[in-house]
């Protein structure tokens, strides 16, 4: 069986054996959609993420599920793979038309009720006070502070996102009867980021070990962004990056026929693209380790480093986002004991360890 898809409007493809993927659009960003899949179960429908939460992402959502003959209101349950606003944003909104539960991991569930306990000017002090450290520009903390002294600060994404009610436990199964979907925790791209391994015969006979909805984790041919796990009350130094490429290595070695993704297509060999990924980080640390040759703040080092765009084109709110995935990979330096901060620098610079 190959997939099909159904409409240009609801812009649905059913990839065989009870699995469909709906695009639904995220506003305003590069990536264009989410892919949220739609698996049949015997105790109901089920979503694997939801979408951005907004009107048209909302409305695309329930067309979808229509063109598959499901009802909102049909949903048994939710099963978020992170909880990035394109992923869980709507979740709030699906509960409220449906009753249906909706699970996560503990790690990302920790990050959703902070995230609604924090008053906005908290992050706003925190991210001015981490870019500080990092050596940005007066010029771009200058936004932040006018924000702080004026009390208007834009409202974080993904307040409205439900508080999941079931955690996901990993490598167990999830209790959807007449399924076998395991949950693989693939920490990186967020600290409980999972993917679901679809523990079934492919239903076109390809070989390998079932299907893997990898969530951001394994794209086609995108490189997921890893930085810092950001959290204003927690002291602890984590490794991003080398989470994630601990969380590759376990995902490769599952064998799965076909991966369905959050964004872009489904696609297979696995394997392959996990070593593409693999090799890229290594390639990426090794140009940072000679980029510290002289010592550089993870500002300059980002500056430095090889985007998508020229840096003068990135927008503000990417520039703070290159930054803090310029940090994960010094800190994955740092472990390696390939870099090392040097003393009494302030803000802190990093040079290279031979």
């Amino acid at each position: 069986m190959s997939p099909t898809t159904t409409g240009t409007t609801t812009r649905v493809t059913e990839h065989g054996g009870g699995v469909w993927s709906i695009k639904v659009p995220i506003p305003d960003n590069p990536l264009g959609h989410t892919l949220v899949h739609l698996l049949d179960t015997d105790r109901g429908p089920v979503l694997i993420d939801t979408g951005w939460d907004d009107p048209e992402s909302y409305d695309t959502l329930v067309a979808g599920l229509a063109a598959c003959g499901v009802a909102i209101g049909e949903l048994h349950g939710v099963v978020i793979t992170h909880h990035h606003p394109d992923h869980h944003g709507l979740s709030g909104k699906v509960r409220e038309a449906s009753g249906a539960w909706i699970a996560m991991h503990p790690a990302d569930a920790h990050v959703v009720r902070r995230t609604r306990e924090q008053r906005p000017e908290r992050w706003i002090d925190y991210l001015t006070d981490k870019l500080a450290a990092a050596g940005a520009p007066a010029d771009h903390l200058a936004p932040l502070l006018a924000a702080r002294e004026s009390g208007r600060m834009r409202t974080l994404p993904g307040l409205h996102a439900a508080l999941p009610d079931r955690d996901i436990t990993p490598g167990e199964l999830l209790d959807l009867p007449g399924r076998r979907l395991r949950a693989i925790w693939t920490p990186g791209h967020t600290p409980g980021h999972v993917c679901l391994h679809l523990e079934e015969e492919h239903p076109a006979g390809k070989p390998g070990l079932g299907r893997l909805f990898s969530g951001d984790h394994l794209l086609p041919g995108i490189t997921p962004h890893i930085g810092l796990y950001e959290d204003p009350e927690e002291s602890a130094v984590t490794d991003p990056l080398g989470d994630y490429l601990a969380s590759l290595e376990r995902v490769g070695r599952l064998g799965v026929s076909e991966v369905l993704p959050a964004h872009q297509y489904a696609f297979t060999d696995a394997p392959g693209r996990v070593r593409e990924l693999l090799d890229h980080h290594d390639e990426r640390l090794r140009g940072l380790r000679a980029l510290l040759a002289s010592p550089l703040t993870p500002w300059q080092l980002a500056v430095r480093m090889e985007w998508n765009r020229p840096w003068a084109d990135i927008p503000y709110g990417s520039r703070n986002i290159a930054v803090s995935e310029a940090e994960a990979h010094l800190r994955r330096l740092v472990k390696l004991g390939h870099a090392e901060a040097v003393p009494g620098s302030d803000p802190v610079a990093y040079r290279a360890v031979a």
